[in-house]
């Protein structure tokens, strides 16, 4: 099975972890966003998008870019968000949005990440260390367990 890994990680590299952990766990292909090529995506059996989530949603440059994706069918596809609160909720706004675009989300992963963003700042951020090695281990786990479903 080919898959891909694209992401978006924008302020302390948090989900760019998360992405290059799963890559290496299943020998995947990994880009950032901006760097894949939309029509170069239909090579790809499975597709793993991953965001930060920024006040309780994915980053806004990544659900333009699923946007702009040529239409898909029989594409399976899979999630992950890294967010100071680790609510595996921020995952369904993703989840909807690759679905939308004809995407069969066959699985959503979130943890918690060093967030220092806006007033966390003042408390010098939260989660310090993560993603951490059981987060990373959790990623590993979980990409592995993707791929002995198919």
């Amino acid at each position: 099975m080919k898959v891909l890994i694209t992401y978006n990680s924008v302020h302390r590299g948090n989900t760019e972890k998360i992405a290059k952990t799963m890559a290496a766990a299943i020998d995947a292909d990994i880009m950032k966003y901006d760097e894949v090529d939309g029509y170069n995506i239909l090579d790809y059996d499975l597709i793993g998008f991953g965001s930060g989530i920024y006040y309780g949603k994915p980053n806004k440059e990544l659900l333009e870019f699923i946007d702009e994706l040529p239409p898909v069918k029989s594409r399976k596809a899979f999630v992950f968000t890294t967010s100071g609160k680790g609510n595996p909720d921020y995952t369904s706004a993703l989840a909807g949005k690759v679905s939308l675009h004809g995407f069969k989300v066959i699985g959503e992963f979130s943890c918690k990440a060093f967030d220092a963003w806006g007033p966390l700042k003042l408390i010098g951020g939260i989660n310090k260390g993560r993603p951490n090695t059981d987060d990373l281990n959790a990623a590993e786990v979980f990409i592995k367990g993707l791929m002995n479903e198919e």
